[in-house]
């Protein structure tokens, strides 16, 4: 029991986080970010979106995504009824802000980097990237490929054949018990030719019911799950995020990219990028080094069918001579191309709009009576190197690594740093949305925001945070009491509600507009 009612400013310590959210999001420009605000003339009046942006800020914080978790904590949480002036917008109001606001929640996150910049937390010299992969709310039997309805297809129609026969020698009773289960499958068999259709007329590999937009991505090893891949770039100074991107397809044509973008963030291209080797692919390390970008990517292993019978007449082995466009094998002999160039691109029948990889194929005659052409190749005709259009920028990326061999070994510290708090320590291992990758975007951008404000809330003394956020928000007043007309100031401002509560407050609390 108490004597004096306190109010719930003085339930909460001053260096509580809530009141960094609360002024974090006050010195946002909405007008500028683009909130979308529901607008009708019937009924109650719609909340203002930055209070269900701290509501959910607060949320993500704490672990808490559900809409209904965060309806509930509105009415019996301290903090949140602090925060949200003691409104208690219901789940589906909640939900809805955040699969409305996609584009306002990134530039949200774009916030917390340039907070990053203002405080230096970013040094933009070594970043990394890298991928995780997020389950979504489709299961494994919702994910059909061609090769999976075909199976269902088969199956179905060897079970109606089945029936059909049974059918010529039923009785009364059974006729009408297998009729009702020839029509189930009937029925089945329709909607897995629908979706094969579907698969046809999109162009895709995969098709998912419950989230159309997950794909069945491989996680580790031959592990697979439906999901969303998000990529992410990290800074090695403070392991600020930088930079996030939801996709559906794996991490081969995601570097050049993700690169692109921190160059345009960091605002210059003298920083080092570090990824692992599902990134190596010729054509994106091209477009980072014709950029001026330093990369430095693992190189994966050399795959069975590309080795050599004896290690030591392996590719790697053959030396390059750029001024003769020639290479030397290890007994001295030269190979060379006739200097055309062949298409080549295994996974043209698995991706769609791929442009093909041109190569040169490098020959010599001297392998006829080489007396180690069974070690050096399993061809009888001979060794043929194949060298890609961008071996050249291959090359470079491997003088890199060699160079750099300490610096690359940061890249795990800086990036998996950042997917072991998210998954693991916060429980964020899956999308808790559906129906989409843009509601997906929605939910990572929430949680990247609110990792790198747990960073800067933790790096950044908790007085300069708030100074900074407040001469943040004169600056906003100041911008928009420039647009206010003098004339007839109240046509800008609706009645203030006073609330007072004689059992819990003596003293009315004023809510902000």
């Amino acid at each position: 029991m108490v004597l004096i009612a306190e109010s719930l400013d003085s339930l909460i310590d001053y260096k509580n986080d809530i009141r960094l959210i609360e002024l974090f999001v006050e010195s946002i420009n909405i007008n500028e970010f683009g909130f979308i605000t529901k607008k009708t003339k019937e009924g109650r009046p719609a909340y203002h979106p930055k209070d269900l942006l701290k509501l959910y800020i607060y949320g993500y914080l704490n672990s808490m995504r559900s809409s209904r978790v965060l309806e509930k904590e509105c009415q019996r949480n301290i903090e949140v009824m602090w925060l949200m002036k003691q409104l208690t917008p219901d789940h589906n109001t909640i939900s809805n802000f955040r699969r409305d606001n996609q584009k306002a929640i990134k530039k949200v996150f774009r916030m917390t980097v340039s907070i990053g910049k203002d405080f230096e937390l970013i040094g933009g010299k070594l970043i990394a990237g890298d991928s995780t992969k997020l389950r979504a709310q489709n299961s494994k039997k919702n994910n059909f490929n061609a090769k999976k309805i075909d199976k269902h297809i088969a199956y179905i129609d060897a079970k109606l054949e089945e029936y059909n026969q049974a059918l010529e020698q039923a009785d009364e009773d059974q006729k009408q018990l297998l009729s009702k289960k020839i029509v189930k499958h009937q029925s089945r068999k329709g909607f897995y030719n629908d979706l094969s259709a579907q698969l046809e007329s999109s162009g895709e590999v995969q098709i998912s019911t419950s989230d159309p937009d997950s794909r069945q991505l491989i996680t580790r090893n031959n592990i697979t799950e439906v999901g969303y891949n998000i990529q992410t770039t990290v800074d090695d100074k403070h392991k600020l995020i930088l930079d996030y991107k939801v996709t559906n397809s794996n991490d081969s044509k995601a570097m050049g990219m993700m690169l692109r973008r921190a160059e345009k963030i960091i605002g210059s291209n003298t920083f080092i990028g570090l990824y692992d080797k599902g990134y190596h692919t010729g054509s994106e390390l091209a477009t980072a080094i014709n950029r001026g970008i330093t990369t430095m990517v693992a190189i994966p292993e050399v795959s069975s069918s590309s080795m050599a019978p004896n290690p030591k007449y392996n590719v790697s082995q053959f030396k390059y001579d750029k001024e003769q466009n020639s290479y030397e094998c290890p007994q001295g002999n030269k190979l060379t191309t006739n200097g055309r160039w062949y298409k080549k691109d295994r996974n043209a029948p698995r991706r769609k709009a791929s442009k093909p990889i041109e190569v040169q194929h490098y020959k010599t005659n001297s392998c006829k009576g080489c007396p180690v052409l069974k070690e050096c190749t399993k061809n009888t005709k001979g060794r043929v190197i194949e060298r890609s259009q961008y071996q050249e920028y291959v090359d470079i990326n491997r003088q890199n690594l060699e160079a750099n061999a300490e610096t690359y070994k940061k890249r795990q510290a800086i990036i998996e740093h950042t997917y072991g708090i998210i998954k693991r320590q916060w429980g964020f291992y899956f999308i808790s949305t559906k129906r989409g990758i843009k509601r997906a975007s929605s939910e990572v951008g929430l949680i990247m925001s609110v990792f790198n404000l747990r960073r800067i809330f933790n790096i950044v003394d908790n007085e300069n945070l708030k100074e900074y956020f407040k001469k943040a928000i004169k600056r906003l007043k100041r911008l928009f009491s420039a647009f206010l007309p003098t004339q007839s100031l109240t046509k800008h401002y609706t009645c203030i509600f006073i609330k007072i509560n004689l059992s819990q407050n003596f003293f009315p609390t004023l809510i902000n507009l």
